[in-house]
Formats: structure tokens, C-alpha cells, sequence
């Protein structure tokens, strides 16, 4: 009986003979299977019924996707509203092409563009909507897509994550979303070796992504990938080989820092015959809202990208009173993971709105949207994580009082529980 390979020691022997000859400037790049394909027993018709068609069930209205993302995002209402609509467009089209009762021969899909200052909410709205409409959700960071010595592969490989997500399902995985974060560092350009590794070179890379095209199901790049599809045999020959990208919603977005100037100053010279100031500009509500196409290739970025994300959503800064409001209101308040970390250890604790308040008022002077909730919090708060859970105190109202003077309850608390 022949003794039985182990694709780790295969993996290992492999990376060790490269490194020998190449040293650390070659990698092998591999990705994780959702089954062991040496594991001949396992039931086959498994692998099978995975590329099985899937029924995308879809049958919400903008007001009802608004109204579910109201219960975690506060404000950015437009935003909203603009995402609501874009999402059914979409979705809808898809299941009347499954169901075949579209007689659109051709439909431009709506990739989104999204704007806005950090710490707004860009990317949780993003997830919210894949959650809400059950498909598989991937982020990329575009930042990463500039340090390759190439361009297609690392862009390819987020279409492959989809299927990672959707636990091998392919079908389902065309239907899914691709989130392109920071995708402002798009628009720089620089040259490593003579390469192109940013700017054009990566956006002509994306430009097929976004429309239409095939991509292999197996990054060509994974060594052990290869490997694995030779001891599969027959098997792995049935199995689709490629994803199609036509049904796949890419949302890019980015706080594209400078690209309000630019605004600003076509504001200016638009506007200069009315008298309109620097000053009155700058107190516009959101320049955001008011970027055109040209705005964005003198940004950076290529026109053929740019008319590929027809849906363009601006977010507003967060007010304080928002970040109060996300504190308190939201479904997902981090509010929750204090009550959870407190409750380990038989403490229940309980904020106040005053305290709510004062940590909102403290977190928009960070100027880094709700992602300061926490850095505030925790500034106050550890102590009282530390010393609290040996103590005998079952509960703790945070009030005003304590965050504004943490060092000085605490001593009193310990004074308190020290008799």
C-alpha cells in the first residue's frame, strides 16, 4: 500500500527548494482549499452540488434596504438613499435574468464610487448592504494592489476570495460584492524597475474586472494549487474553471484628500465673476457633492475607470451630535462590547447620557469620525478594566463625572472597597 502524501510536507519541500535557488525574492504563493483533496473518501457528490445554480431570493424596496440601514448608520441619509436604490437596480436585474423574464439585452451595471472623510462609515454601510442581501462581501485595500511587481494577479485574487466567502460556491460567488478601499491611492503614479506598479498601470488592470470578463478559479501564481489539482485527477476537471465578473458589484471608495481643492478651485474660477469668496466656498456643505468627472481625472484617475462607476455617493463629516447618536442609537454601538467585557467579570455598568455626550464631544475633536468612540473610551476606561475585576463591586454608572476625571473616581472607588 502506497504511503499517503501529505500536501503540507509537499508545500514545505517546495517553498524549501525555491528559497535554496532564489533566496527570499520568490515567493510561492498559495491559497486555502475548503477541502482536503486527498481525502478520497469524502463524498464527491459534495464538491458537486456546490456549482449547483443558486436562487437568488430578492425582493426588497429601496425604502425597505433605507430602512434597514437606519438601524445601524446614522445620518449620511443620502448616501443611503443613493445605495438603497443602486443595490435593487442591481440585484432585481439579476433575478429577472436568472428567472429569464428581462428583455434588456444590455444592462450597464452600476459600480459605486464612494467619497467621503474617514470614519464615516463608507465601508460598515458596504457590509450592512452584503449582509442584508446574503451575498458574498470582499474588502481589498487598493494599496496593496500597488506594491506587486504585477497588476492582474493581485486584483484577480480578490474575484477568487468571493468564492472563498461563498464556502466554494461559484454561482453564488458571481453574485457577490468586491469592496476597493483607498481606492483614492489609485490615482498616484510612481515606477519601480521601470514598472508602472500604480496609477494607470492598476487602473487599466481593473478596467476588464469591472464589466465582464473570466477569471481563473485557481490563482496560476499557487504552486500548491497546481500540485493538488494533479492529485485530484478526473475530479477537478468537472469543476468550473473560471468566475465571470458580469454580476459582480465592485464599490470603490476613498477619502481622496486634495481632490476638494480641486473642487474649490474650479468653485473659484467658475464663480469669480459673481463675487463668490474663498470664504463662501469653504462654507459649502459637502464639496463632495459637487465633483464632476473632469474633477476626478485631474484627481488622478483614468476616464475609462471613472466612467465604469456611474453611481457616485458623497458622505458628510460626523457631527457631534452623530456621534453621540451612534453611541447611543445605533444596533452595533461599541457600547455593547463594554456591557459584554464588564459582564465576564460579574460587573454590570451602565453610561449615562451625560457621559455619552461628553464622549462624543471628546471624539470630534479627534476630527477621525466614529473611529475615535473607542480611542476615547479606552483612554478612560482602562484602568477600571484592570483594577475593577478584583474588586467586590457588582456595578459602575459611567457618568460625566467619570470621564472627564477617571483618575480621580477611581481612587475613590478603591478607597471605598479597601475597608
Amino acid at each position: 500500500m502506497s504511503e499517503k502524501i501529505d500536501p503540507n510536507e509537499v508545500q514545505k519541500e517546495l517553498e524549501d527548494i525555491v528559497k535554496s535557488k532564489f533566496g527570499d525574492n520568490v515567493k510561492i504563493v498559495t491559497q486555502k482549499m475548503d477541502f482536503d483533496p486527498l481525502n478520497l473518501t469524502q463524498d464527491k457528490q459534495e464538491f458537486k452540488s456546490k456549482d449547483k445554480k443558486i436562487d437568488l431570493s430578492f425582493n426588497l424596496k429601496p425604502k425597505d434596504v433605507f430602512n434597514y440601514l437606519e438601524e445601524y448608520v446614522i445620518g449620511q441619509d443620502e448616501a443611503k438613499k443613493t445605495l438603497s436604490i443602486a443595490i435593487c437596480d442591481h440585484y432585481n436585474h439579476i433575478k429577472k435574468i436568472e428567472e429569464k423574464s428581462s428583455h434588456i439585452s444590455h444592462y450597464s451595471k452600476q459600480n459605486v464610487l464612494m467619497l467621503g472623510p474617514t470614519g464615516v462609515g463608507k465601508t460598515y454601510l458596504v457590509k450592512k448592504l452584503a449582509e442584508l442581501v446574503g451575498v458574498p462581501f470582499v474588502k481589498a485595500d487598493a494599496t496593496k494592489f500597488t506594491e506587486a511587481g504585477y497588476v492582474g494577479a493581485n486584483v484577480e485574487d480578490t474575484i477568487r476570495d468571493l468564492v472563498t466567502q461563498a464556502d466554494g460556491h461559484i454561482e453564488l460567488a458571481q453574485y457577490g460584492i468586491v469592496y476597493i478601499d483607498e481606492a483614492d491611492k489609485l490615482a498616484g503614479s510612481r515606477k519601480v524597475a521601470g514598472k508602472d506598479v500604480s496609477g494607470r498601470g492598476v487602473q487599466n488592470g481593473m478596467l476588464k474586472l469591472l464589466e465582464e470578463s473570466e477569471v481563473d478559479a485557481k490563482n496560476p501564481f499557487d504552486m500548491m494549487a497546481q500540485v493538488n489539482s494533479l492529485m485530484m485527477g478526473g475530479d477537478d476537471k468537472k469543476k468550473p474553471k473560471t468566475i465571470n465578473t458580469k454580476n459582480i458589484l465592485f464599490i470603490f471608495s476613498g477619502a481622496f484628500w486634495g481632490l476638494e481643492d480641486i473642487v474649490k478651485k474650479r468653485l473659484n474660477v467658475s464663480r469669480i465673476g459673481l463675487g463668490t469668496s474663498e470664504k463662501a466656498i469653504k462654507a459649502d456643505r459637502n464639496l463632495f457633492a459637487e465633483v464632476t468627472t473632469k474633477d476626478l481625472m485631474d484627481f488622478g484617475l483614468e476616464a475609462e475607470l471613472i466612467g465604469r462607476l456611474p453611481v457616485r455617493v458623497h458622505l458628510n463629516d460626523l457631527s457631534e451630535e452623530h456621534l453621540y447618536h451612534i453611541l447611543k442609537d445605533s444596533k452595533e454601538s461599541i457600547i455593547h462590547q463594554y456591557h459584554d467585557a464588564f459582564d465576564s467579570y460579574g460587573i454590570k455598568i451602565k453610561f449615562t447620557d451625560e457621559a455619552l455626550k461628553e464622549i462624543a464631544k471628546k471624539a470630534y475633536l479627534e476630527k477621525t469620525g466614529a473611529r475615535s468612540l473607542m480611542t476615547i473610551i479606552e483612554k478612560f476606561i482602562r484602568e477600571f478594566k484592570f483594577e475593577l475585576p478584583s474588586m467586590e463591586l457588582a456595578y459602575l454608572v459611567i457618568d460625566k463625572e467619570l470621564v472627564q476625571n477617571p483618575k480621580q473616581v477611581l481612587a475613590k472607588l478603591k478607597k471605598q472597597f479597601s475597608h
